[in-house]
């Protein structure tokens, strides 16, 4: 299960060091194997291989109508390898697609994390604060 946040920094070459606290994890789910790919919502899905071929597969499972919700995640995929000092490659095209510069959030989102322009993530995370809970907490107890 991943979790929390991370505040990093993209090097020139567009390589995300990945935390500590991951590493090991994701040596020993994927051998070092992440698939990196396009989520609607503007960042990007970074999947051990395992996960990410459970996934793959309920997406590939979607009726036609769906057929351009295939294409931004399976289109956009890209397989990568975390390097020995736990460095991943962002893809430019990547990167792009999900305005990330330099600097970025990376967030533990349970089976896969996500991976955000620090402002564009500040900036929504401030905007659902001030629209408050969804319903789907109002029965939810902290």
């Amino acid at each position: 299960m991943f979790q929390g946040a991370s505040s990093l920094h993209l090097d020139g070459k567009g390589r995300l060091s990945v935390p500590t606290r991951y590493r090991e994890v994701l040596g020993a789910l994927a051998n070092s194997q992440l698939t990196i790919t396009r989520h609607p919502h503007g960042c990007l899905l970074v999947f051990p291989r395992p996960e990410w071929e459970k996934f793959r597969a309920r997406i590939a499972a979607l009726p036609m109508d769906a057929q351009w919700w295939k294409r931004i995640f399976l289109g956009n995929a890209m397989d990568v390898d975390m390097d020995v000092t736990g460095r991943v490659l962002i893809s430019p095209e990547l990167r792009e697609a999900s305005g990330i510069q330099k600097e970025v959030m990376l967030l533990g989102m349970g089976q896969h994390l996500e991976l955000w322009d620090k402002a564009t993530y500040v900036a929504h995370e401030a905007q659902a604060m001030q629209a408050g809970m969804p319903d789907a907490f109002k029965d939810f107890s902290f």
